[in-house]
């Protein structure tokens, strides 16, 4: 039975689960949560939805030990940003949450792909990768998955073309460092320079997205799960097709040891292969700078580690 575990029942955390039961996708989804009663309400309010639809998931609380078996892990633990600040400024909680995570999971690691979407994103993936000593095909992030999604929508606002005849990737950080491949991008197979925008907009109005619903809403949700759903649905059926996820890096576009959002072929086992994109110079001394700030809060995950466990 293809088991998806989701740990962590928050905003996110459900809004996955109930995305990947309306599509179908997971015979058995599997919420983790340290309120196990919230688990459990979440897993039933999830699985009364679905007396409308004509496939029947069965959505359920669990525990750890359900990872053991599991065909995809979803890592959804940790604290909303509030409004005014940064991906980057949950990190501290989210590391004294991932050792918690950590001690609790190590008895049942998985073989399946393990997929974070814990804040922030590609300093997560990284830390989660090491502590459990998993692959970088294995561990990853959904990255810059959602950030496309955005750039797809904004593009299309701004041409009235529709979203279907897109594609674009945003790359880097899940945050607010996050570049812009318009290089590569393309609208109805024609160059994006062909429609005269400009680019720094473009570029402003993705990096503003996800602040714009936090201050809006108090959380982004409906967007992360969407995503998720689409990168399970392309793991549980090998589909095979390119996806934005943040993945260690091992010399590809001139990066080493660091996670950021990147194209890849998401398959089974996870990341297939990394897609090198012919960015331009412009673009490569972005995706650098980007990747200088996750490397430096890499360094900062291990330093709050060292210091939690001094204490």
């Amino acid at each position: 039975m293809e088991k998806i575990v989701i740990l962590g029942a928050g905003h996110v955390g459900s809004h996955c689960a109930y995305a990947l039961a309306l599509r179908g996708i997971g015979r058995e989804i599997v919420l983790v949560d340290v309120l196990a009663e919230k688990a459990a309400a979440q897993a039933l309010d999830i699985a009364d939805a679905l007396s409308f639809e004509g496939h029947a998931s069965t959505v359920r609380s669990g525990s750890y030990a359900d990872c053991a078996d599991a065909a995809l892990v979803v890592v959804a633990i940790g604290e909303p940003r509030r409004p005014g600040q940064t991906r980057l400024d949950l990190l501290d909680r989210s590391v004294e949450l991932l050792d918690v995570l950590v001690a609790q999971l190590r008895p049942f690691i998985p073989a399946c792909p393990v997929v974070t979407i814990t804040n922030p994103a590609d300093i997560v993936a990284d830390y989660l990768r090491k502590a459990l000593g998993l692959s970088r095909r294995q561990c990853f992030s959904t990255g810059t998955l959602l950030d496309s999604a955005r750039l797809v929508r904004i593009l299309s606002d701004m041409t009235g073309v529709d979203r279907r005849s897109i594609s674009a990737f945003a790359m880097g950080e899940h945050g607010d460092s996050v570049m812009a491949a318009c290089s590569a991008a393309t609208i109805g197979g024609m160059p994006l320079d062909r429609f005269g925008l400009d680019r720094s907009a473009v570029l402003q109005r993705i990096r503003d997205s996800g602040m714009e619903i936090v201050c809006g809403k108090g959380s982004t949700e409906f967007g992360i799960g969407r995503a998720l759903c689409a990168l399970a649905q392309c793991i549980l059926r090998d589909e095979k097709r390119i996806l934005p996820v943040s993945v260690l890096l091992l010399g590809e576009y001139g990066q080493t040891d660091v996670h950021c959002g990147v194209p890849c072929r998401i398959g089974g086992s996870g990341v297939e292969e990394v897609i090198e994109l012919p960015l331009v110079p412009e673009e490569l001394e972005q995706l650098g700078r980007s990747c200088e700030i996750i490397r430096a809060h890499i360094a900062r995950a291990a330093q709050v580690h060292a210091e939690n466990m001094q204490h």
